[in-house]
């Protein structure tokens, strides 16, 4: 396996359990996270926030269905799910472009789709 996917790997184990400086460890200090038409972080401190978003409660269940490399670009496919503070339940899939540089996440865009067709993002 590659750095570049050993990173990736370790970055969703660290998710997983919520443990913010693994994750934090993943990152270059200029990352960007973005979800287009959603919402754009950018660096650590802000990426540090929406760890664990005030909507959620836990830590989330995501499964990687496929993780693929080329050009320091590694992209995951996979089902997230997630328990929201509303009572709702997150139960999405996404795909997640992680753009690399030395070994590190340096942005990150996420595309998430709700299989929920009821729930709504406040």
């Amino acid at each position: 396996m590659t750095q570049n996917k050993e990173t990736v790997n370790e970055y969703m184990a660290a998710f997983r359990v919520s443990d913010h400086e693994r994750i934090l460890a993943c990152l270059t200090d200029d990352i960007v996270w973005e979800m287009p038409g959603i919402y754009q972080h950018v660096g650590k401190k802000a990426f540090d926030k929406e760890i664990e978003n005030e909507n959620f409660v836990g830590s989330p269940i995501i499964h990687i269905v496929k993780l693929i490399e080329e050009n320091n670009i590694v992209i995951a496919e996979g089902s997230v799910q997630g328990s929201m503070k509303n009572g709702g339940l997150l139960d999405a899939v996404f795909c997640d472009v992680f753009e690399m540089e030395n070994g590190k996440i340096k942005k990150l865009t996420s595309y998430l789709m709700s299989k929920n067709s009821s729930l709504k993002f406040e």
